[in-house]
C-alpha cells in the first residue's frame, strides 16, 4: 500500500463505529399562515443536519398545495447513533413555483432540535421560529419509531371505479390516503397518491413502500384507504373509505359484499433488493474522471488542488479513497478535457486500474507529465460512459451497472451539454456522481442534481429518473469518518433497483423471490365530510 493512500484512508477514518438503531420520522404542522387574504401556502419542510457547524440538507418533504395544516406522507429514515449529538433543523417552505424549486420559495420559518430528543419523547411538538428569530403561531410534530428487522418493500398499484362525482361542472378529482391504525388507536398517514384530474374511474401511479411504514411489520394491523375528491382551496371532498389488514389484502379475500359505489383494486408485488441484484450476479463498473484543468493550479505549487504532500493527502485524493473504498473493484480512470478525454494510467486500450489504490498510484504518476489547461466540459466523458452503458439495454438482464464519478474544481463551462447528456443517460443502467473539490462557486451544479426541480434538456425533455449527486468537498473537509462516502453513495442502491424495476429486470438468482397477489374490495361510503 502506498504512503499517500495510506495517509488518505486513515485521514478519512473510513471504518465508522454501527448505528445504535435506524428511525424514521413523520412531519405534521399546524397554524401555518396564509400567503395573503386569497391564497394560501403551499408548505414544503426540509430537514438539514448539522456536521461541523454546517447545515447539510438530509431529504425534504413533498408540497402541499393550499394547505395551513399539512400532513405529510414523506418518511424520513435516520441512522441513530447513542454516542453522538445529532442536531437537525426543520426548514419550512413556501413554494410558490410549478417545479417545486427553492429559487422563488418564501422562506416561513424553522425549528432546531436533536435526534435524541425526538426520539425520548416519541412525538415532540416546538413552534417554529419565523425569519428574525421571533416565535410564530406555526406547530410542527415530529413523531419517531424505530424500524423493526423487517425491511421488506412492497409495491403497490391502485385504481378505483365507479366513483362519486362531487364536482358540479366537471367529474371528482381523486387522490388516495392510506392510514394504518396505531397502538393508541390514532391514524398514521402511510402514503398519500397523485390527483387525478376529472376522473371516476381513476388510475394512480405504482409506489413503493416498507413494510415497517405500511403495518410496523404486523401483518394483523389495521389499515384505512381514504379517498378524497381534491379541490384548489385544500377543503377536500371526502368519497369513502375502505379498511382491511395487510393479511386480509395479501389473502385476497373472495366474497366481500361490494359497494354499489366503490370498488378498489390493489397489486401487491415482493420488491427485489439491491442485494438481490449483487448477489444476482449485477457487477458495478465504476469509471473515475478527474478534473486537470489549469484553474486547479501547477501540481508543482503548494497551493494547487493538484499538489502531492508526502504526508498530506490532497483533496482530490481524500474524494477518491472515500468513495472507492466502498467499491473493491477495478476501475477506469479517465480525465475529461476541453474536447477529449485520456486514460489517467496513458493506457487508451485498457484504461482500467487495479482498485482504488491502482488509481491513486496512476493519479500521482501522471500529474508530472501533465500539462494543465482549458475550461471544464464534462459532457464527453458522461457520453463516453453511456455508450456502454447503452449496450446493457440490449442485454435486458442485470449484468452491469455503470457509476461515473467526476472530481472537479470549477463551475462546468458546457452545462446545456452537460444536461443534455444526462437526460439522455438516465435512460440507462447508469448513475453519475459529482464531488466539488476547491472553493469555486458550485451553485449552478445543483441543477443538475434536480434538488430545484427536475432537471430538463435544452430542448425541455425532463429526466426520467434522477441519477445525479453532486457534493462539495468543503462541506466534509471536517465531517465525521466517511461523510462523503455516505452523502454520495447512499442514492445508488436505489438507482439501480429503481432502474431494474422500471425495465421489469428481475436479478438472476433471486434471494426474495416475488409474487403477485390481487384484491378486490369495497369503499364503504359513510357521513360525507371535509377534509381541511
Amino acid at each position: 500500500m502506498s504512503d499517500i493512500y495510506e495517509s488518505a484512508a486513515n485521514s478519512l477514518g473510513l471504518f465508522s463505529s454501527p448505528c445504535l438503531t435506524k428511525v424514521e420520522l413523520r412531519l405534521t404542522c399546524k397554524g401555518i399562515s396564509d400567503r395573503d387574504a386569497l391564497s394560501k401556502p403551499d408548505p414544503c419542510f426540509i430537514l438539514k443536519m448539522q456536521s461541523h457547524g454546517q447545515w447539510m440538507e438530509v431529504d425534504r418533504t413533498e408540497v402541499i398545495r393550499s394547505c395551513v395544516n399539512p400532513t405529510y406522507s414523506k418518511v424520513f429514515t435516520l441512522d441513530f447513533y447513542f454516542e453522538e449529538v445529532q442536531r437537525l433543523r426543520f426548514e419550512l417552505y413556501d413554494i410558490n413555483s410549478s417545479h417545486n424549486g427553492l429559487k422563488e420559495a418564501t422562506f416561513l420559518g424553522s425549528v432546531e432540535c436533536t435526534l435524541g430528543q425526538i426520539i425520548s419523547q416519541r412525538k415532540l411538538s416546538k413552534a417554529l421560529l419565523r425569519p428574525g428569530g421571533t416565535v410564530g403561531k406555526a406547530i410542527i410534530t415530529i413523531t419517531a419509531e424505530e424500524l423493526t428487522g423487517n425491511d421488506d418493500y412492497i409495491e403497490l398499484s391502485f385504481s378505483a371505479r365507479k366513483l362519486d362525482d362531487k364536482d358540479f361542472f366537471s367529474k371528482s378529482d381523486p387522490f388516495l390516503e392510506i392510514y394504518r391504525l396505531n397502538d393508541d388507536a390514532t391514524l398514521q398517514l402511510v402514503y398519500r397518491t397523485e390527483t387525478v384530474m376529472n376522473n371516476l374511474n381513476p388510475v394512480w401511479k405504482t409506489f413503493k413502500v416498507s413494510l415497517n411504514s405500511l403495518c410496523s411489520g404486523d401483518h394483523e394491523r389495521k389499515l384505512q384507504c381514504t379517498v378524497w375528491d381534491w379541490d384548489s382551496n385544500g377543503k377536500h371532498d371526502y368519497i369513502g373509505e375502505f379498511e382491511a389488514t395487510f393479511k386480509e389484502m395479501r389473502g385476497a379475500i373472495d366474497g366481500r359484499q361490494v359497494s354499489c359505489c366503490f370498488n378498489l383494486e390493489m397489486k401487491i408485488i415482493k420488491m427485489h433488493s439491491f442485494l438481490d441484484y449483487i448477489m444476482g450476479g449485477c457487477q458495478i463498473q465504476f469509471t473515475v474522471a478527474i478534473d486537470f484543468t489549469a484553474s486547479n493550479g501547477d501540481p508543482r505549487n503548494s497551493c494547487s488542488l493538484h499538489y502531492i504532500h508526502p504526508y498530506q493527502p490532497n483533496e482530490y485524493l481524500k474524494a477518491l479513497v472515500a468513495v472507492g473504498e466502498i467499491y473493491q473493484t477495478d476501475f477506469s480512470c479517465l480525465s475529461p478535457q476541453v474536447s477529449h478525454d485520456f486514460a489517467v494510467n496513458f493506457n487508451e486500450e485498457n484504461p482500467e486500474c487495479a482498485g482504488i489504490q491502482g488509481v491513486v498510484e496512476a493519479y500521482q504518476a501522471c500529474l508530472p507529465k501533465l500539462q494543465l489547461y482549458g475550461p471544464t466540459n464534462i459532457a464527453p466523458i458522461i457520453q463516453k460512459v453511456a455508450n456502454s452503458a447503452s449496450q446493457e439495454v440490449h442485454t435486458k438482464e442485470a449484468m452491469q451497472y455503470f457509476i461515473l464519478l467526476i472530481l472537479t474544481d470549477g463551475v462546468i463551462t458546457d452545462m446545456a451539454d452537460t444536461r443534455e447528456a444526462i437526460v439522455q443517460a438516465s435512460h440507462l443502467p447508469m448513475s453519475v456522481i459529482i464531488v466539488g473539490v476547491g472553493n469555486a462557486d458550485f451553485s449552478d451544479m445543483q441543477m443538475l442534481d434536480g434538488d430545484d426541480g427536475i432537471l430538463r434538456s435544452p430542448k425541455g425533455e425532463p429526466v426520467l429518473r434522477d441519477i445525479v449527486q453532486f457534493v462539495p468537498f468543503r462541506n466534509f473537509k471536517h465531517a465525521s469518518p466517511a461523510a462523503l462516502a455516505k452523502s454520495v453513495l447512499a442514492e445508488v442502491p436505489n438507482q439501480v433497483v429503481d432502474y431494474y424495476n422500471s425495465k421489469g429486470i428481475k436479478p438472476k438468482v433471486s434471494l426474495s423471490g416475488t409474487t403477485v397477489e390481487v384484491f378486490t374490495g369495497p369503499l364503504s361510503s359513510r357521513v360525507p365530510r371535509t377534509r381541511v
